[in-house]
């Protein structure tokens, strides 16, 4: 049986996904209360996996805290903290406790967290995880190509993009080599230029049949904002956006405004979006409201039956 977030591919939904950070400790209380709240609001919910390097919960273990309760998750894999034997371990365990989705990512720099003196790894980027589960596991071999005994796994795979991207020739590269190597969808980052990623739709993605989810963050405030151009790779908040904020009454509430417009442009152009809320993530049910997304019909009942 597909998993609900494949069959809304399959059925060429609108996607929604939205992301959550696991607990820092062994109490996941709130993140299972955010999680409830999007229950029947998006079709999948990514679990980080050690964003930003900073030290959280094993991503495989808060999945299967929420398959529990019938909320499909899309479990991040990085290759930062893992060698190829943790990796095949970890997915391994991961299919067998019922995790489907999986989103291969290299993973941020080490100095970029709160242990920057542990040691990287980096024995697979996020190509090569894909080529390990598509080509090895999935078909029953490992990556040296011995058999796999005890079964083979069937995970869907998905991959991250950067529409803005500053080299345009890299992105395409980039954007192929994840396709071959199997990434089944796309979720992107952050996307505050909606040309740009009209632009990368029509001269990239076209024809490869690939959902693109538009990267949707909630900017908190005009402070905020400033802090993800400082210290963010890659992320550039036009000045008019801050500007935006600054101006208003309430900074916060005219987030949530700008990113309910941001997935009205994004409906306009790819097909899903992925929110970003950090630490906010319980506003996202409003945010959907105000883009005037409904809820997405409840077949979590029968997640939950499948995972008993």
């Amino acid at each position: 049986m597909n998993s609900r977030f494949q069959q809304a591919i399959a059925r060429k939904d609108f996607l929604i996904t939205a992301e959550i950070t696991p607990p820092k400790g062994g109490n996941p209380q709130r993140m299972l209360q955010v999680a409830e709240l999007l229950k029947n609001r998006v079709h999948g919910v990514n679990i980080t996996d050690g964003s930003r390097a900073v030290l959280r919960m094993s991503s495989i273990a808060a999945c299967v805290l929420l398959l529990q309760r019938g909320i499909e998750p899309i479990c991040q894999i990085t290759g930062r903290d893992r060698n190829a034997i943790a990796i095949q371990a970890d997915l391994m365990g991961a299919y067998s406790l019922g995790i489907r989705n999986i989103l291969a990512l290299t993973g941020d720099p080490i100095k970029a967290g709160d242990h920057p003196h542990s040691r990287a790894v980096f024995e697979l980027e996020s190509v090569r995880i894909l080529k390990l589960i598509n080509e090895h596991l999935n078909r029953g071999f490992d990556i040296n190509n011995n058999p796999l005994p005890d079964g083979k796994l069937d995970l869907f795979t998905g991959a991250a993009v950067d529409p803005q991207s500053r080299s345009w020739s890299g992105l395409q590269r980039r954007f192929e080599r994840k396709v071959n190597a199997g990434a089944k969808f796309f979720q992107s980052q952050l996307i505050t230029d909606f040309d740009r990623l009209e632009k990368f739709m029509n001269e990239i993605a076209l024809g490869y049949g690939r959902p693109i989810l538009a990267g949707i963050f909630l900017l908190k405030s005009a402070k905020n904002a400033v802090f993800l151009n400082k210290n963010v790779p890659g992320v550039n908040i036009p000045e008019e956006i801050i500007k935006r904020l600054q101006k208003a009454e309430n900074q916060l509430e005219e987030g949530m405004k700008i990113a309910a417009e941001q997935i009205k442009l994004a409906q306009q152009i790819c097909q899903g979006v992925h929110i970003m809320a950090v630490k906010k993530e319980e506003l996202i049910p409003r945010i959907l409201d105000m883009a005037g997304l409904k809820p997405i019909e409840n077949n979590n009942q029968q997640l939950a039956a499948e995972i008993k």
